[in-house]
Order: C-alpha cells, then sequence, then structure tokens
C-alpha cells in the first residue's frame, strides 16, 4: 500500500529537480566557456550532449518502471544527478565535464518522463490536473535557479553554487528511498509484444506528434527569443533575460490556475483555448514594436503553452494505462525529437531571411497542433 499524497510529493520533488537541470546548466554556460578554454563549437556540443543524455532517459524510464515500479529508477536518477552537479563543480578536465553533462541529461530524462507517468498512475480521474500542478513544479525550479544565481554569483564562484545545488538534490533523493511506490504494473515480465504494439498504435503516435510540435515550439521560443529581442529590439542581454521570464511566469501561474479548471472543464476545450491564447501571443510578438508589446507576448505565450503537456499526457494515461510507462517513453522520444529540429529549422530560416519570418514557424505547427488534435478527440478520454 501507498499514501496517494506522498507518492504525489515525490513526483513533485522530482520536477523540481528537472526543472533546475534544464536551467542551471544554460546559466552557467558563459562561465563554463572560459574555466575550460572552449570556443562556441564545443559549448554547442556540451549541450547536445545534455540532449542526447535526456533522449536516453526518455528511452529508458518506461519500461523500466512498467516492470520494476518507479523507486529504484528515480533513486537511480536522483543520484546521477548529484554525481554529474558535483562533478561540474570540481573537475579541471573537460572530458569528465562532458561525461557529467551526458549523465546529468540521462538523470533528467528519467525525472521528467517518470514523474509524469507516476501522476498518471495514482490519479484515478483529473489526470490532466494533478499534471498540470505538477509542471508548476517544473516552472519553479526553472524561474528559482536563474534568480539565485544572480543574485548569489557576485558573492560565490559557480562552483560553490554548483556544490550546494549537489548537495540539495540529495534530499529528494533521500525522500525518494523512504516513500512506497505503486507496485509494477507488469511485475511477472515485461509483456514485449505488448510493447512493440504501441509503436505502430496511430492514436498514440499522434499524440506524440502533438508533442513534437509543442516541445518544438517551447525550446524554439527559449532557444531565439533572448536574440529576438536583442537585435530587433535592441534590448540589452541582461534585461532580455530576465524579460523572458515574464515566459516562464505566464506558464507557470497558468498550470497553477489549470489545476482547479481541468476539473471543471473539458480538458479538449482548455487545450483549444491554449492553443488559440498562443496564437495571438505569437502574432503579437512577432509584430512587437517594443518591449511592453513583447513582455506581453511572452507571457501570453507561457499561458498558452501550459495545458498541452499535462492534458496530452492525461489523455495517454488514460488510454494505455497498463503500459503508460513505456507510452510515456515514445511520447518523449517523439516530442524530443521537435524539439531538436524546429528550433535548428528556426534557425536557418532566420539566416536565410530573417528572425521575425522564422518565428512564424510558431503559428504553423500551432495549426498543425489544432489539426491532429481534431482529428483524434473522438477517440479520447479522461
Amino acid at each position: 500500500m501507498y499514501n496517494r499524497k506522498s507518492v504525489f510529493i515525490a513526483a513533485c520533488m522530482g520536477m523540481l529537480v528537472f526543472g533546475i537541470v534544464m536551467t542551471t546548466i544554460g546559466a552557467l554556460l558563459p562561465m563554463l566557456i572560459p574555466k575550460f578554454q572552449i570556443d562556441k563549437i564545443e559549448a554547442g556540443s556540451m549541450m547536445s550532449l545534455l540532449s542526447f543524455g535526456i533522449l536516453a532517459g526518455s528511452v529508458l524510464f518506461g519500461p523500466v518502471v512498467d516492470r520494476f515500479g518507479y523507486k529504484l529508477i528515480l533513486v537511480i536518477a536522483a543520484a546521477l544527478i548529484v554525481a554529474g552537479i558535483e562533478s561540474i563543480a570540481f573537475t579541471e578536465w573537460f572530458g569528465i565535464l562532458q561525461a557529467a553533462l551526458f549523465v546529468i541529461g540521462v538523470g533528467g530524462g528519467i525525472l521528467n518522463g517518470a514523474t509524469n507517468a507516476l501522476v498518471a498512475d495514482i490519479s484515478e480521474s483529473n489526470k490532466s490536473a494533478r499534471l498540470s500542478l505538477l509542471g508548476v513544479f517544473f516552472g519553479i525550479g526553472a524561474v528559482g535557479i536563474p534568480f539565485l544565481l544572480g543574485l548569489m554569483l557576485d558573492l560565490i564562484s559557480y562552483e560553490t553554487f554548483m556544490t550546494a545545488t549537489g548537495i540539495a538534490v540529495i534530499i529528494p533523493l533521500i525522500y525518494f528511498v523512504r516513500t512506497v511506490f505503486p507496485a509494477p504494473k507488469q511485475a511477472r515480465g515485461f509483456p514485449v509484444k505488448e510493447g512493440f504494439r504501441l509503436l505502430s498504435n496511430m492514436t498514440l503516435f499522434l499524440l506524440g506528434l502533438i508533442l513534437f510540435f509543442q516541445s518544438g515550439m517551447e525550446i524554439t521560443i527559449g532557444s531565439w527569443t533572448t536574440t529576438f529581442l536583442t537585435e530587433d529590439l535592441l534590448i540589452s542581454e541582461n534585461r532580455a533575460v530576465f524579460f523572458f521570464s515574464f515566459f516562464w511566469v505566464g506558464l507557470t501561474l497558468a498550470r497553477l490556475g489549470l489545476g482547479s479548471l481541468l476539473r471543471q472543464i473539458d480538458p479538449g476545450r482548455i487545450l483549444l483555448f491554449s492553443l488559440l491564447i498562443t496564437f495571438c501571443g505569437i502574432l503579437i510578438l512577432i509584430n512587437a514594436g517594443g518591449l511592453t508589446m513583447a513582455v506581453m507576448a511572452l507571457f501570453l505565450i507561457g499561458a498558452g503553452f501550459a495545458a498541452v503537456f499535462p492534458v496530452i499526457l492525461g489523455y495517454t494515461g488514460s488510454l494505455f494505462a497498463s503500459l503508460s510507462g513505456t507510452a510515456f517513453s515514445i511520447l518523449f522520444v517523439i516530442a524530443l525529437i521537435g524539439g531538436s529540429l524546429l528550433p535548428l529549422v528556426t534557425g536557418i530560416l532566420a539566416e536565410s531571411f530573417s528572425l521575425r519570418l522564422a518565428l512564424g514557424i510558431i503559428p504553423v505547427s500551432l495549426v498543425m497542433v489544432f489539426i491532429i488534435f481534431m482529428s483524434i478527440k473522438s477517440k479520447l478520454t479522461q
């Protein structure tokens, strides 16, 4: 027997750690470059290692949680992140730094997928609402760490900051060890045939395709907005990073509100309304002539993005309950592919035309999400 509240707290702690992982490395990159005397190409390869690690963790977690349950994989993921963060804090060798980034990525990918699958499993109803609340903790980690870095890096070194961050992650690691989690769904052995059937399930593929575009849009906004603010609106880099945080504020606040709305309103309707909000936000951003319009647009885009992952994962948890971990693995792998490709396409378009025109990939992706969702809406249940 397990306590749902204790398990939900464990999931929230894991998602908080994932939010920290996803923002800390990027925020520290300007300090890592001079220390290890690397160029921008090598810096880019470092971030690719993090992404490959997240992809590997996303592939790994699903079959493992379906076969062995959640405790083992969550403990391993937290331990990998602690080891990786402390390695970055103390190493003087570039090779160890690269290995640490990959290890952190694996742990982060596991935490992201496993915590979402865990909340879907323990939520008998209102899965999207609980998943939305879980997503709030990603936002707290994503916003909080850059804020703390800005306050503390004038007082302490980044090595000290990373050491303290790694020690802090030991807290959820201990909590995972002490928590009783749901029993494995496939304790007698993983059903290989059923697992492979999921790969050819068209509904699951189309749900994954929605997250392909969604993840691509989120990472495109995260990758290119500060460049847009500095090059097109002539905002200084420090101010651009600060004003971009309004995107995360919009996303986090919206997920707080969605926690109750998704219990009262059909998740499909909320998703469609969210697409409309995002569409309005990106049109404002593309046509922004000043900072006020851009900040308002970023807040709207963040708020619009908030519902998509919780709603789609909620549907997936209901449709594929017996192999939810494996189903979530498939979704996150497809999403990560989109997260890699769309920002790349945006960069190619920006180089050939302009960044304002390149950001047009966002409204095009929103239209694709709308078409795909409407084509499968009748098959989805909560």
